[in-house]
């Protein structure tokens, strides 16, 4: 069944620029799609048409009957006042109407019994239990806690909150009202990694449809099943996650690049032919001119295809400083806190040349802050850090900012960098500054653009040890992959701040988890991490198992039946494990197949979770 279906959309902002040119594309109910291509090619106009926001010039929009529609990016205003917890509870007001509604009845059925108002309240009380009344506290609690919404949040008035904030809870908001169709803008952009995990596995396990516009890779990895691109105005579309995407799009290129070539090499060549067509005939056989004409035509047919354009990407290279000595960075005993709240204590670490290390963690523990710490920036309360005498640091701040504002990207670099004005400008250049965009003042610059006009000035200097704080913040996909390709190439020591688990993949080496004012130091991948992580959780999960139950006053002697259904239990167990191991070997199997290991780890999750109720009625018999 079609839950959306787009028909040849049109829209334009200025004359003769068509932003959407015959979009079009039908989605299936419970797919989840993602919405790909470069900024400002369409995508968020496209939500805001399918909202209802903005209406298209031409085409239409059709929703399956009955199918509600959200947008997250979408902040309602609400009443002066609200709460956090307001705004939830809000998104349960059928329910509320429907329970102040039962309370009438009941209060009326004191006097009076009539068919018509019993069977009025038995309506009522099956509705309220069908749509989830019952457990309605219980589902605001588990979307609050997995998008961490503290209970101080929940008491603060909701205007007070910051926007990220906001978007965490209209996220919530729509969670919890059973939305049929999610539209999810940049839904990962104000959450950590628990958060974003969170909402991963909600998806995955959401009956509803979805479509997502993200530059989160790794999210799109996990949760997405098909995306379409939009490319000059219309959709093209590719049967698989992000990872399919890329390279059935680099596939798609270099198809097309020999087709353009082929085309190419044939125009030479019948260009060749024309020319000695005409020449034979002023020779004196007029009928090769049609012969030549015939071939113009066909000349000009191929000229009109357009050589495909590959994403630019960047030819640039660090300046390093080689690494002398054993030591890069130690900390020893840190401890650092604000207004009575300690972030960390006793933390413990040794850096040694060429690590790269990921530091990561929920929002507020603490990570920038030790970045800072690194930088001396600011001072621990307690302890040291020492740098060895040969490191030299570079640092990209998660808000980056400049001496003067009013400045030229060009004149910062001569300013800044003290180097030549053609080395600013090729510097520049591969950065993806060019022509006039190394005039634009660098106040006007976005957020990832500043960004890349820092890094592109610390590849200047000769460097040891480079921290970055958030560095893919506020950068869409194409830039992201610009700055791995600057970073690629860096073989020294490298410490990095982020919630993009695709970057973290890639460059990690090993991971400082700081949770519960501590590091967990993991050498390895992040890959490898999140097993170990895993591991240990089940590890936890089995201990809690095996502790022994409370005693109590009276042991009653257990009944025999007990001890069938504890059995049967065991059998249970056993065979919900075998089927896990089943699934871990098949993971091993097609570990280059996208679609297969989402497929498998959705099957997987759902066992996990069968698993863990099976071990608690294996608790409560054997209690």
């Amino acid at each position: 069944m079609t839950d959306l279906s787009v028909s040849n959309i049109i829209k334009s902002f200025e004359i003769g620029r068509n932003v959407l040119d015959g979009l079009s594309f039908t989605v299936t109910e419970g797919e989840r799609v993602g919405i790909l291509g470069h900024n400002g090619c369409g995508k968020t106009t496209l939500f805001r048409i399918l909202t209802g926001e903005l209406r298209a010039d031409e085409g239409e929009i059709a929703v399956a009957p009955g199918k509600r529609m959200g947008l997250i990016s979408q902040i309602p205003v609400y009443p002066e006042g609200w709460t956090t917890e307001m705004v939830l509870k809000d998104a349960h007001r059928r329910l509320y109407r429907i329970s102040e509604r039962m309370d009438e009845l009941t209060e009326r059925m004191e006097h009076d019994q009539s068919p018509a108002l019993l069977r009025e309240y038995d309506k009522l009380q099956e509705d309220f239990r069908r749509l989830g009344g019952y457990e309605m506290d219980v589902d605001r609690a588990r979307v609050a806690n997995g998008l961490d919404i503290s209970p101080a949040m929940l008491a603060q008035e909701f205007a007070s909150l910051s926007g990220g904030e906001k978007t965490r809870v209209n996220l919530a908001r729509l969670i919890l009202e059973n939305t049929d169709i999610l539209l999810l803008d940049e839904p990962t952009n104000h959450l950590d990694l628990r958060a974003t995990e969170w909402l991963e596995d909600y998806l995955l396990h959401f009956k509803g449809t979805v479509l997502a516009i993200s530059h989160d890779r790794y999210f799109l990895d996990k949760v997405v099943q098909r995306c379409i691109e939009i490319n000059e105005g219309k959709a093209e579309f590719y049967s698989g996650n992000y990872s399919f995407y890329v390279e059935e799009r680099q596939h798609r290129f270099e198809e097309k690049l020999k087709k353009y070539e082929k085309d190419q090499a044939k125009i030479e060549q019948l260009t060749r032919a024309a020319e000695q067509m005409h020449l034979w005939a002023f020779m004196g056989n007029d009928k090769l001119h049609k012969r030549a004409f015939s071939m113009e035509k066909r000349i000009e047919k191929l000229s009109r295809s357009e050589k495909p354009k590959e994403q630019r990407k960047l030819n640039v290279k660090f300046k390093e400083r080689e690494f002398v000595g054993d030591e890069v960075l130690v900390m020893d005993s840190i401890e650092k806190g604000y207004g009575g709240r300690v972030l960390f204590s006793d933390l413990d670490a040794l850096v040694t040349g060429g690590e790269r290390i990921a530091l990561i963690g929920d929002n507020g523990t603490g990570k920038s802050t030790l970045v800072k710490l690194i930088m001396n920036m600011e001072k621990p309360d307690k302890g040291w850090l020492y740098l060895g005498p040969t490191v030299r640091t570079a640092y990209l701040p998660q808000l980056v900012g400049f001496t003067n504002e009013e400045r030229s990207a060009l004149d910062t670099m001569l300013w800044d960098c003290r180097c030549q004005p053609q080395e600013a400008r090729d510097r520049l250049a591969a950065f993806g500054f060019r022509g006039e965009d190394v005039l634009t003042p660098v106040g006007a610059l976005s957020g990832g653009e500043k960004s890349r006009l820092r890094l592109c000035m610390l590849m200047g200097g000769d460097i040891n040890f480079l921290i970055l704080d958030e560095p893919t913040n506020h950068l869409d996909i194409a830039s992201r992959e610009w700055m791995e390709d600057a970073l690629s190439d860096y073989e020294q020591t490298l410490l990095f701040v982020s919630h993009d688990r695709y970057f973290i993949d890639k460059f990690a080496t090993r991971v400082w988890e700081l949770k519960d004012g501590h590091i967990t130091d993991f050498r390895g991948g992040y890959k490898e991490f999140c097993a170990w992580r895993d591991r240990q959780t089940l590890v936890t999960q089995i201990e809690k198992q095996k502790e022994p139950p409370k005693e109590k006053k009276a042991k009653a002697e257990r009944p025999k039946n007990n001890d069938k259904a504890i059995a049967r239990l065991e059998r249970e167990i056993a065979r919900q494990e075998e089927k896990i191991a089943e699934l871990d070997a098949q993971a091993e199997t097609y570990a280059t197949d996208y679609q297969k290991l989402m497929e498998i780890q959705a099957e997987k999750d759902e066992l996990d979770l069968s698993l863990l109720e099976l071990y608690e009625r294996w608790e409560e018999l054997n209690a």
